[in-house]
């Protein structure tokens, strides 16, 4: 008998490796055509995956690459998913979200009349 190595469905890897939250989310993003294995399209979820073999896909708004590293076993604890995989995918600067609200709501009369002396507007009667 040859040795061959493990091989996994790749909608069952990446619920295992806690990509999605349900292997049946896992098999459309797949079956969508959204997944490349080494480069190459895929669109059955059946489709079977190994070690090293590099996977494309879409989460959320961001596109992922990673190398598969082991076979899982189980969908187990976020720590031990990790284990599974190598993240290859490039990290994105943080684009700075617009400011925050101060709590101070609306301006009252006398802070408006400040406002209106500090513009050099004439005060509304």
């Amino acid at each position: 008998m040859t040795d061959q190595p493990p091989k996994l469905r790749i909608d069952k890897w990446l619920w295992h490796a806690r990509f999605f939250k349900t292997r049946t989310l896992a098999a459309k993003v797949v079956s969508g055509g959204h997944v490349r294995v080494n480069g190459s399209k895929i669109a059955k979820p059946s489709y079977s995956i190994s070690p090293d073999d590099v996977l494309t896909f879409p989460q959320a708004k961001d596109v992922r690459v990673v190398r598969v590293q082991a076979m899982g076993e189980r969908r187990g604890p976020a720590p031990e998913a990790q284990q599974l995989y190598f993240d290859m995918t490039e990290v994105k600067e943080k684009v700075p979200r617009a400011p925050k609200f101060e709590g101070k709501g609306r301006p009252s009369k006398r802070d408006r009349r400040n406002l209106d002396l500090m513009k050099n507007r004439p005060l509304e009667d």
